[in-house]
């Protein structure tokens, strides 16, 4: 007797895995970048997070992992994103002073850009912060940011773009307060031309060779 296919024990029927995402994950993850970018890490909540991104509790869990999990992956968009000038600057223009003070203006321009959060995400989302790991992982960026600074300057320093007795460290840590500033002055209501204005002043202070 033949066997059929309803009957063949090896066939069996594909079942579906859950059901299907009923949202868009980019989408979602935008919303969850603005809102940790307008209240920062702690003040955010995850009943805040599935409110803004549309979502219930078990898809967020589902999608991102848990609020610590989705912050992590908001920072890393956000720098895809929104914060990425700073590295363009340092890979682009052929100085320090030329990457600083590009830096500083497209830091003028994209902090008090219309329609989101103004200031930088990854300067002011520990404020307040309960989570050492947190706390301490948005901590090493911006201590890495001024690293990257110091190295450029550094070469500077030996290319003879920069006079040899440039404090390369205290000039990379001017530029990272200078970004720090920018971005809390943003927070606090400063325009656009008020903050070139900052940067045209902290350029001044660059020693020539």
């Amino acid at each position: 007797m033949e066997r059929t296919e309803e009957t063949n024990p090896q066939v069996k029927q594909a079942k579906p895995r859950g059901r299907p995402r009923s949202f868009d994950r980019a989408t979602a993850l935008e919303k969850a970048i603005l809102a940790f970018w307008e209240h920062g890490y702690e003040a955010t909540s995850v009943s805040d997070l599935t409110r803004v991104m549309g979502i219930g509790a078990p898809s967020l869990y589902a999608a991102f992992g848990d609020k610590r999990a989705l912050f992590e992956e908001v920072v890393l968009e956000y720098g895809r994103r929104y914060g990425s000038f700073g590295d363009r600057a340092l890979a682009e223009e052929p100085t320090a002073r030329a990457a600083v003070e590009r830096m500083l203006r497209e830091a003028a321009v994209e902090y008090t850009a219309p329609g989101r959060p103004h200031g930088c995400l990854v300067i002011h989302a520990a404020t307040n912060c309960t989570s050492a790991e947190v706390e301490e992982s948005l901590r090493d960026r911006r201590n890495a940011n001024i690293a990257a600074f110091e190295s450029r300057i550094r070469a500077d320093i030996a290319a003879g773009e920069l006079p040899a007795d440039t404090d390369a460290a205290a000039l990379a840590r001017h530029a990272g307060a200078m970004i720090q500033g920018m971005s809390q002055q943003a927070r606090d209501g400063a325009s656009r031309e008020e903050l070139e204005a900052l940067a045209e002043i902290a350029m001044a202070i660059w020693p020539r060779t």
